[in-house]
């Protein structure tokens, strides 16, 4: 197997390396996660000894917010207010952006910008559920350059110093490819780099990410295009960098339940070999970690009225059972495990689920590439009447395409 010459990436002032992204996933990637994730990047790069970084505002790895709508964010929502945040410490600070009016996406960044709230923006070009595609957004607006292109110019003149990246997928179909045209526009109107998630929006999450439209586009452009679709384990990163040429790697269902994939990229790309996943003692005390973060967290919220009468640990809890199905997926008795999981409401009762497990027993390598998070099969994508009629258009396609809440 050839060696991998893995360059850092630089995000306007910031140095990326290595040049790994998590994901923005709604209901996901909040602080306590992405604390997670970056603490074994950072732990796993101190670790080996990485390369000394070149610029003091150095960071090994980006993690991404959950995504925030556009609009909400202009009108002062108070729940997209609290997906913009970030921890005390966290940093670069990450956020990704959803809209479809240049008017209310330049606005939306002068207040993030404004406000000192972020230090990286992306945008979201490739979200394949129906209710946003069905009102002209996520993937269907690369269908229409001349929109896109006011879109990211917004973005970018309101973001300033602020570096701009977006994301987008391969097309709508295989007959309706847009990520050529979505590379060049975020190329002419300036972003830093481009991040291509293999799939049409007709495959959804489907197996089968198309690796060579990543290299396609790596050839195409000048800016840095980072490859996402179908990494599950560390080498998958590597060989997706080394087939395609892609300057760097986003992350999504392959992390979930996995925090520690970070740890293994880092030592990988590192030249070093990938530690071995942990036992189930060492899953059982990061499962402790996150859920007790997310408690705390969550604390630090107003609790809204749809709460009700539940307790801020409860609310927390309930959040943190997806993660908990994640975590367990494939060790011995996990379908019994994740039912009982899924009722617990205390971290003691989490507690008491733990140590009724065998903590000795390894990690099951066939669960490493089981699937986790969103699925779904093939579909027709869903968009509004007319809309492939004039491509030239360039006017917002729905009047209520940025009513959505924030988070997906």
């Amino acid at each position: 197997m050839n060696p991998i010459s893995i360059k850092p990436v630089w995000l306007g002032d910031i140095e990326l390396w290595p040049p790994v992204v998590l994901a923005p996933m709604a209901g996901v990637t909040d602080y306590p996660f992405r604390a997670l994730c970056h603490r074994f990047a950072t732990e796993a790069f101190t670790r080996v000894g990485g390369p000394q970084p070149r610029a003091p505002k150095h960071t090994p790895g980006l993690f991404v917010s959950e995504m925030i709508t556009a609009r909400p964010l202009v009108e002062g929502d108070r729940k997209t207010l609290e997906l913009a945040s970030f921890g005390p410490d966290e940093w670069p600070r990450s956020l990704q952006l959803y809209g479809v009016d240049p008017w209310h996406v330049g606005e939306a960044v002068k207040r993030l910008v404004g406000e000192g709230r972020i230090d990286h923006l992306d945008m979201n070009f490739g979200c394949p559920v129906p209710k946003i595609t069905r009102r002209g957004g996520g993937s269907a607006i690369p269908v229409k350059p001349r929109l896109l292109a006011k879109i990211v110019r917004a973005a970018v003149t309101s973001a300033g110093a602020v570096p701009v990246t977006i994301k987008f997928r391969t097309g709508i179909d295989a007959s309706l490819l847009t990520y050529r045209d979505a590379g060049r526009i975020g190329q002419e109107e300036g972003c830093a780099a481009v991040g291509l998630h293999a799939r049409t929006a007709e495959q959804f999450y489907e197996d089968g990410a198309d690796w060579d439209a990543i290299a396609d586009l790596v050839a195409r452009v000048n800016i840095p295009v980072f490859g996402n679709g179908d990494i599950w384990e560390a080498h998958d990163a590597t060989r997706m960098m080394r087939e395609t040429g892609c300057a760097g790697v986003i992350i999504g269902r392959g992390c979930l339940g996995r925090p520690w994939l970070f740890a293994e990229l880092v030592e990988l790309m590192c030249g070093e070999p990938a530690s071995a996943p942990p036992p189930f003692a060492v899953v059982a005390t990061i499962m402790r970690e996150h859920a007790q973060a997310m408690v705390a967290w969550y604390g630090r919220e107003s609790l809204s009225p749809s709460r009700g009468l539940l307790s801020v640990e409860q609310v927390a809890m309930r959040a943190f059972r997806k993660h908990a199905s994640w975590y367990t997926k494939g060790f011995r008795g996990s379908a019994a495990l994740r039912e009982r999981l899924m009722h617990v409401e205390t971290l003691a009762e989490l507690d008491a689920l733990l140590r009724s497990c065998d903590g000795d027993e390894p990690f099951p390598e066939h669960a490493l590439r089981a699937v986790r998070g969103k699925r779904g099969r093939q579909r027709k994508v869903a968009l509004p009447a007319g809309y492939l009629d004039d491509l030239d258009d360039d006017r917002v396609p729905h009047a209520d395409a940025e009513q959505l809440s924030s988070g997906g």
